[in-house]
This record gives structure tokens, C-alpha cells and sequence, in this order.
């Protein structure tokens, strides 16, 4: 099953890639590369020129971004915000903001918070994630679902089964009520790339983002590259994720930024920092985690060569 849904899917997302126009970015990378994000649906509100203050560290910045999108009034800015925390597995503060976000009264966030729970690997949310199996919105209880089958939670194959047969096992039909849904081949293509089913290349980048790429042939293939490339050991490829951040299409920015985040390399986390200034908001918030993340990293890194130095 698994795989004709992953086909259907990936099949429909040929059919809706596009060009959009490159704007400039809010802040230069140190790199010197000119980093440009497109103007689309997703982005943020107009953004202020970022200020600097000796006091407030780049960590505290980066947490306060993140923080303040996720409790703001914009649906877009707090499911992204939302969405990028899993590229923070084992933080306690990145799991206390996602297990919150899975109330939030806007399904999108609570999707993103099912999402980012599932890439964390986060267990001791497996209770609250069962839950939301049965949350009325399709898109939320297929999340919850491909969380759970992350952490091979068997109570996810009811969903799964509900979109197969159109009932659950249990007598229970939540999506199935949602016929419209279960027909709609863009609906179903909608729900694939905001939940996993299908193909999506990179965290905190689901359907909204994909809409608006209306004739972009080589972005989505060589975003999915920076994604598989997370995985290489070869040093070379390090660099190229570097310069790949600084690529002219905010879609492969945001998939090489988070693989940044995968490889797990603090030397890095210097180039990452600018992104952060980003004027589009999935690449400002990808930015914000991944420098989290290797962050903390670097000050485990810290401690560990202290200890060796001691003895």
C-alpha cells in the first residue's frame, strides 16, 4: 500500500511544479553567495532589518524567532515555525513547544507539530500522537499516523487502513466521512506532501510551499539531492550544502540548510547564522533550528574535550 500511495503521489507532484521569480534576500550570507527567496503564500510578514544587540546571543535569537512564530496570530508562521523543531531531536523545549502545538486550534500547526514529534523520534509523545489519530481533519490524523510508523507504533495502521478500505477496523471512519477528500486526486496529493505519505524531500516545506512552484523543473530534483546528500560522509559534500544555502531558489536553500542539520557538522553553524535574517519565512525558521541544533552540538563538543583535558 505503501508504495502505490508513495507512485499516486509522487505522480501528481509532477503535475503541479513551477517557476517563480527570485527575490533578494533580507541579509547577504557571510559566504558571499547571494542568497534569494521567493515571495509566496508561505512568506512571512514583512520583516524589519534585524538588529543586533551585544547582549542577545544568536542561540537566544534563534529560540526567540522560533518562539515568538510559534505563539504569533499567523497560522503560515506558526506551522513553519512549528514544523522545523523537528530538526531538534532530544531538546526538551523544541518537544514541550510541538506537544502544545498538537491543540492548537488551526490544523495546519497541529499537523506540523504531529510531523516534527515524528522526525524527533520523540516516544514519550506517543500517548498525545495516539489521540490525535482521531482528530476530525484528515491531514492531522494522517500526520499523527506517519509519526507513530516512525517510531513503529502499530496503532497507526488504522489510519492507513481507514484510507484503504474507507473505515477503520475499529467501526471508526474519521477521513472516510470526508468522501470529497478520499476522491479529490488533488486532495489526496495535498495530503501526501503534508504528511509524509508521498514524496517530500525535506522538513517544513509541505503543500503550501509546493503550490506555488509553477514551472520549476530542477529545484524540487536537486532539493531532494541536498536531502539524500544529508547522509554522505564525504567532507566534499559539506561544502556543497554550504553553497547550496546560498542557491538562488528558497526551495533547494531550506533542503540544504536542513541537511545541514542532519550531517550534524558544527563547523558550519557560522554559515548557517545569516539565514536567519532570511525575508522568506521557511528558510529564516530552517535556518533558526539548524543553528540550534549545531549549536548544541559544538557546546556538547566543548564539554566532552574538557573532561578529556582533565584527566
Amino acid at each position: 500500500m505503501k508504495t502505490s500511495v508513495f507512485n499516486f503521489v509522487f505522480g501528481a507532484s509532477l503535475l503541479l511544479l513551477a517557476p517563480q521569480k527570485p527575490t533578494t534576500p533580507a541579509f547577504a550570507p557571510q559566504s558571499g553567495t547571494q542568497s534569494q527567496a521567493q515571495s509566496a503564500n508561505v512568506k512571512d510578514a514583512p520583516q524589519q532589518p534585524p538588529t543586533r544587540k551585544a547582549s542577545r546571543s544568536p542561540k537566544r535569537q534563534a529560540w526567540q524567532m522560533l518562539t515568538d512564530a510559534a505563539a504569533g496570530n499567523k497560522t503560515s508562521g506558526r506551522a513553519i515555525a512549528i514544523r522545523v523543531l523537528g530538526l531538534m531531536p532530544n531538546d526538551a523545549k523544541a518537544l514541550r513547544l510541538a506537544e502544545k502545538a498538537l491543540s492548537d486550534d488551526k490544523s495546519d500547526v497541529r499537523s506540523a507539530a504531529a510531523a516534527a514529534l515524528g522526525d524527533m523520534k520523540a516516544r514519550s509523545s506517543i500517548p498525545k500522537l495516539r489521540e490525535v489519530l482521531d482528530d476530525q481533519e484528515p491531514s492531522v490524523a494522517l500526520a499523527a499516523a506517519h509519526a507513530l510508523i516512525l517510531m513503529h507504533d502499530g496503532d497507526a495502521y488504522e489510519v492507513y487502513y481507514e484510507v484503504l478500505n474507507g473505515q477503520r477496523k475499529s467501526g471508526k471512519g474519521l477521513i472516510a466521512t470526508q468522501a470529497s477528500i478520499l476522491h479529490d486526486p488533488k486532495k489526496m496529493a495535498e495530503l501526501g506532501f503534508e504528511e509524509g505519505i508521498g514524496f517530500v524531500p525535506f522538513a517544513g516545506i509541505g503543500w503550501a510551499a509546493i503550490k506555488v512552484i509553477k514551472k520549476d523543473d530542477s529545484s524540487p530534483v536537486r532539493a531532494a539531492a541536498a536531502k539524500v546528500l544529508a547522509r554522505d560522509p564525504d567532507p566534499a559534500t559539506t561544502i556543497a550544502l554550504v553553497d547550496a544555502a546560498g542557491d538562488k531558489s528558497w526551495l533547494v536553500q531550506a533542503a540544504a540548510l536542513e541537511a545541514l542539520a542532519t550531517r550534524g557538522d558544527p563547523s558550519v553553524v557560522d554559515t548557517v547564522k545569516p539565514y536567519m535574517f532570511d525575508e522568506n519565512a521557511i528558510v529564516k525558521y530552517t535556518a533558526a533550528a539548524t543553528f540550534l541544533r549545531l549549536t548544541a552540538i559544538k557546546e556538547k563538543n566543548q564539554r566532552l574535550n574538557a573532561l578529556k583535558d582533565k584527566r
